[in-house]
Formats: structure tokens, sequence, C-alpha cells
């Protein structure tokens, strides 16, 4: 894949350099380079600019431009991967001309919840674990294989023809720990029948869970995965908080 030209901020026409229009066209370039990415992606599925960065990185795909901007795709794939921070000592400038979009989670089970699922390569334990879960949850005869779970999961994770989540009503006292609940138009994690409220640093308050219907924001494949025994690693402040 060829690299992408990074072009003119003054002239997007141009390519940059100083030849084309000097200091103008390098102060904007080192301006727009400082600035926090959008590159944190929230339990309800938006990518947002935040100087926190979290447990865990993933991507969907080439999202961004020369100058490190999102473009209108959430996504070019249906691939959505969750990654670990470090693996084989790999070093990687974020958000490089023409190489995949990092994204940022404070935990899996916000991953998770925005429609990702465990990363082969890096994460094989984890994604074992997932697959099996998943077939167990979803009531599949055969363990399927990653472009089956992406193709179950793009369906229940996107309202078609939109960028917009796919969202369900249940019980909430029947959902299991590490699903995401949206109460008060906030996501809130499950975890010992209790709502832990999702901030981009960590868990910050807890409540009860709801009587009757909640609307979950985790897809459901993943939801009845996490039924099915498949275990999401949830950021230290869930157990800081809930004092366990």
């Amino acid at each position: 894949m060829r690299a992408a030209t990074i072009r003119c901020p003054v002239a997007p026409d141009q390519p940059f350099g100083r030849e084309n229009h000097g200091a103008e066209c390098v102060g904007r370039w080192a301006r727009e380079r400082s600035m926090a990415l959008q590159n944190r992606v929230t339990p309800l599925g938006e990518i947002v600019v935040d100087p926190a960065r979290g447990d865990f990185m993933g991507n969907r795909g080439i999202l961004h431009d020369g100058m490190r901007r999102l473009g209108v795709s959430r996504w070019k794939h249906k691939a959505w991967i969750v990654c670990t921070l470090a693996f084989k000592s790999r070093k990687r400038e974020i958000m490089a001309p023409g190489r995949y979009t990092e994204l940022f989670f404070l935990d899996e089970a916000t991953a998770l919840a925005a429609g990702h699922r465990p990363c082969w390569e890096c994460r094989r334990a984890a994604a074992l674990a997932y697959r099996s879960a998943f077939a167990e949850g979803n009531g599949l005869e055969n363990a399927p294989s990653s472009h089956e779970i992406d193709d179950l999961l793009h369906a229940s994770r996107i309202v078609t023809g939109t960028r917009h989540q796919r969202r369900a009503e249940r019980v909430g006292g029947e959902l299991p720990d590490g699903v995401f609940v949206i109460v008060e138009e906030r996501a809130w994690v499950v975890l010992n029948n209790r709502l832990l409220r999702w901030t981009p640093a960590g868990y910050d308050a807890m409540r009860e869970m709801p009587d009757g219907p909640v609307t979950v924001a985790t897809p459901l494949p993943s939801a009845a995965a996490i039924a099915a025994g498949y275990r999401p690693a949830l950021h230290a402040s869930a157990a800081a908080l809930a004092g366990g």
C-alpha cells in the first residue's frame, strides 16, 4: 500500500514543504501535530479527543489523513480488533500516513462495547477464549471463523446505513459483569449487579442496577459471549471503586 502524501495545510492541493509556504505552512503543521488526537473510543462507539490513554488499543483500518485528522469513515473493514499496548517490541508512529489508525480504550470491556473483538496475533489466548464463549453463547455448533464473528458483530453493532451504535433492551439484573448499559445518557459497566460509571480516565461512581429493562450498549453477540464465560479485562479503577 502506498503511503499517503502529507498535504500542505495552507494549500491542500500541494504537498507539504517549506518551499511551498515557508513558516506559515510549517507553523500550522506543528500546531496541528501538537494537538490531542481524536483516537479515544467510548463504550457508546464514539471516537473522541481525550488525553487519557487507556489499557488497550485497536484498529478498524485507516481513518485519518496526512495531518492525523479523522475523515468521515469510522471503519474501513469489519475486523475491529482490540490489542495490547505493546507487542514484540514493535514501535509505531501514531497515525502515520498510510498506516492504520491506532484507537485507544480504557479497558477491554470498553472495546467490546464499542464492537471490537480480541486480536488473534497479539492476544491469541484471549481470542481463543472469546471464540469459544462466542460459539457457546450464541448457540453455534462449530467454532466460528474470524470472518463469521466479524459479520455477526457488525450486524449487531451498527444501525444499517448509519454510523450509529445499535442497542438493545434487556433486564438489568440478568446481565453479566463486563457488559455496558446506558443510564441517564451515560455509559455504565455491570459489576456484581451494580453499575460503575465510565469516564475516559477510569470509573468514578457506583450505583444500584435499575429495576426492569435497561439499554445495552455492548453488541448482543459479545454480551452472550460474556454470559457464557468470557471475562473482559476491566480497568483497575473498577476494582478500587467496587472495593475488591
